[in-house]
């Protein structure tokens, strides 16, 4: 689809909506919508339709007062008329562009006309066609024509088109910045310089590619209506004024520096994917590229990306670095289009060293913000440039993002993080403890740490609670503040008993054994494999020994010490393991409530 052909389908498409709107006004009793007034109508027509994008609705205006005047008085029943349409929810972003309904050679006279608009819509006191009136809009119209003179077909010459074609500024002026491509950017006359703005890449699916009206209609008149070309450093200065200088990524405060390699606790349920992101640190784009981390939300993906973040800034601090949530990038991709910064988007996403987009999987159902990142991509994976990306789940159970974006995320290296081991969890809360200075026995964390085990948020929020808790009252924190604390949050934990039979019991269900079987001297592997996870939940969930254990099951302790790691380890390697510890644990728990 052309530029043309959009720019006609939007206002095609606004006028049925103005219309709709019109309509079910004076049939409000259908569509709810409140009368539409004669103010208000004008205010709807001045109104064009820029393009759908991911659930929001941008709108130009000519002038700040209309900008002012859709967004308080029409906003809802504008947002209720799109909704009604197309069968979802649409929000709205206005932005004012001057250029709207006028032709290249005309003055700037937006303002005046519009109010001319308006009044004309507008009943006064003196009624229709009242003397008032006319006497208002003459006033107002005496200054314009005076302006243009008797012959308004030739208007007078402005300073700026009378100047010398070769003057320039005392100042000396910067280049025009280039574009990601290394493409370079053809120089524009003044005329052309408010019209010529950058299109929007957005793929034909969206219902309408985003382009506004006074650009494309530019572009039409050019042929039809030749303009006076004005000095190139005046069409310098208004790029200038309309987008702000690029943002330099080396400085930017996105990164945590409390998140480092250094306060983030390694074991075998996030090794790999440490591993992999000191690599990318180190060597950016050398190494692993992109790398994709994923796992359950609390288990530490966005401090790893910080980590990544800080350690390449301490590394090499030229490194231009950027890490961001998937929300804050569809936020900015919108506003962007709102605001006319299209370019400055890109340059602040693509002039990177290293991007780092984490919850990758909200872009899921947004697909013009899954195009731009398409191309986003594309730039910095070309351009030699690291990708970290972050979800809940791996890049294959992304069902709803376009096939070449997951599949481009499966072309690096995919790191998955598990739930930590209780080991873990105790050493995370003793290096909480000594980052916040706050002093706890380890008794107190093994509780706390035997409690909370699926989320590392929800661990430190438990110990936080503690101590906060502890401090309110003036006490030292032990296993008894402890326990009075978490009272609310861990009921079961007086009621709760877990023992060998349990959990040989559960286990063997799970499997399709028996109790004798698990206890037995049968080496087949299924039933080893269960018998192994039966003591390592013994281990996890009992204060029981290794003797003890081995003693239930008729082995002894170095067995058990066997069975113990070689689970754990698999827990970090096989996602099977994993999920049949997570449904016998819940099997014993639900079977200790009775």
């Amino acid at each position: 689809m052309t530029s043309s052909d959009s720019n006609q389908a939007s206002q095609k498409t606004w006028k049925s909506v103005v219309k709709e709107l019109i309509n079910g006004s004076e049939q409000s009793d259908d569509l709810h919508i409140e009368p539409i007034g004669p103010q208000q109508r004008a205010y709807l027509n001045l109104a064009r339709l820029i393009g759908l994008l991911d659930g929001v609705a941008v709108l130009a205006v000519p002038s700040a007062k209309a900008k002012e005047y859709l967004e308080g008085n029409l906003y809802g029943v504008i947002c209720m008329a799109l909704s009604n349409k197309f069968g979802r929810e649409y929000s709205l972003a206005v932005t004012v562009n001057p250029t709207i309904g006028k032709r290249r050679d005309e003055p700037e006279e937006s303002e005046d006309a519009e109010q001319q608009m308006l009044d004309i819509a507008t009943p006064t006191s003196g009624g229709r066609g009242s003397r008032g009136a006319t006497t208002k809009t003459a006033a107002r119209k005496t200054p314009r024509n005076s302006r243009r003179g008797k012959t308004a077909a030739k208007p007078t010459p402005t300073p700026a088109a009378t100047a010398p074609q070769a003057t320039t500024p005392s100042v000396s002026e910067p280049p025009p910045a280039q574009p990601p491509s290394g493409k370079s950017v053809p120089r524009k006359s003044a005329a052309a310089a408010p019209d010529a703005l950058p299109q929007l890449e957005l793929d034909d699916r969206d219902m309408l590619t985003i382009t506004a009206t006074g650009w494309t209609t530019s572009h039409t008149d050019q042929a039809d209506n030749p303009v006076t070309p004005q000095p190139a450093t005046t069409a310098r200065a208004t790029l200038r004024s309309r987008e702000k200088p690029a943002h330099n990524p080396a400085q930017d405060d996105s990164l945590n520096p409390r998140y480092t390699f250094d306060t983030y606790v390694v074991s075998d349920s996030n090794k790999l994917p440490t591993s992999a992101a000191i690599a990318v640190a180190e060597k950016p784009a050398r190494a692993y590229n992109p790398l994709f981390v994923w796992g359950d939300s609390g288990l530490g993906k966005t401090h790893l990306m910080h980590a990544i973040g800080n350690y390449a800034q301490q590394l090499d601090p030229n490194l231009r670095i950027k890490y961001v949530s998937s929300e804050q990038f569809t936020n900015d991709y919108i506003n962007s289009v709102r605001d006319d910064r299209q370019e400055s988007f890109k340059r602040r996403y693509r002039n990177l060293d290293i991007l780092m987009v984490d919850d990758i999987q909200f872009l899921q159902g947004k697909e013009g913000t899954q195009e731009e990142f398409f191309h986003t991509f594309n730039a910095l994976q070309q351009g030699g440039k690291q990708i970290v990306l972050s979800s809940d789940r791996p890049p294959k159970q992304l069902t709803t993002l376009e096939d070449r974006l997951r599949t481009r995320f499966q072309s690096g290296l995919i790191a998955d993080i598990y739930p930590p081991d209780l080991e873990t969890r105790i050493a995370i809360l003793m290096k909480k403890a000594e980052a916040e200075q706050i002093v706890a026995s380890r008794d107190v964390l093994e509780l706390i740490a035997s409690q909370f085990s699926s989320s590392i948020r929800e661990l430190e929020g438990a110990f936080i609670r503690v101590s906060a808790w502890a401090s309110l009252n003036n006490q030292q924190i032990n296993l008894k503040t402890a326990e009075q604390a978490l009272e609310d949050l861990m009921p079961e934990h007086s009621v709760l008993e877990v023992t060998t039979d349990t959990i040989m019991a559960m286990t063997a269900e799970f499997f399709g054994f028996t109790i004798a079987q698990l206890s037995g001297t049968s080496k087949s592997r299924p039933i080893t494999h269960a018998r192994q996870i039966a003591m390592y939940l013994c281990r996890e969930l009992t204060e029981l020994s290794l003797p003890k254990v081995g003693e239930r099951f008729g082995r002894d302790h170095t067995t058990v010490m066997h069975s113990e790691r070689k689970i754990r380890k698999e827990l970090a390697e096989k996602r099977d393991t994993y999920d049949e510890i997570q449904k016998i644990t819940t099997m014993i728990k639900n079977y200790g409530r009775g």
